[in-house]
């Protein structure tokens, strides 16, 4: 199955939580924190402007990002988890 992101959406398959603290310390599923980091999977063709042109998308697929921890819509695909989510909700590009 393919995602195609209409809009200016974009498909995020978020990054594995922590397993363990900067001192070691394992944690448990039950105190793990839910990821605000991922990788854009798919992004739509961009906003439609007023004027009936598109707004050029700022991120393109493998793109590793920051979002807001409750951003965007959780969905499940052949036990993969993405996340969608407008592009103006993704906080920052990690590059490097």
């Amino acid at each position: 199955m393919t995602l195609r992101p209409i809009e200016d959406r974009v498909v995020i398959k978020p990054l594995d939580a922590e397993t363990k603290t900067k001192g070691g310390i394992v944690l448990p599923d039950s105190a793990k924190e839910k990821p605000q980091r991922g990788e854009v999977i798919a992004v739509g063709p961009g906003k439609l402007l007023d004027n009936g042109k598109r707004a050029e998308p700022s991120l393109k697929k493998g793109d590793k990002v920051l979002f807001g921890r409750y951003a965007g819509t959780e969905i499940k695909i052949d036990g993969t988890e993405y996340t969608i989510m407008k592009e103006s909700e993704i906080l920052a590009r990690i590059d490097g």
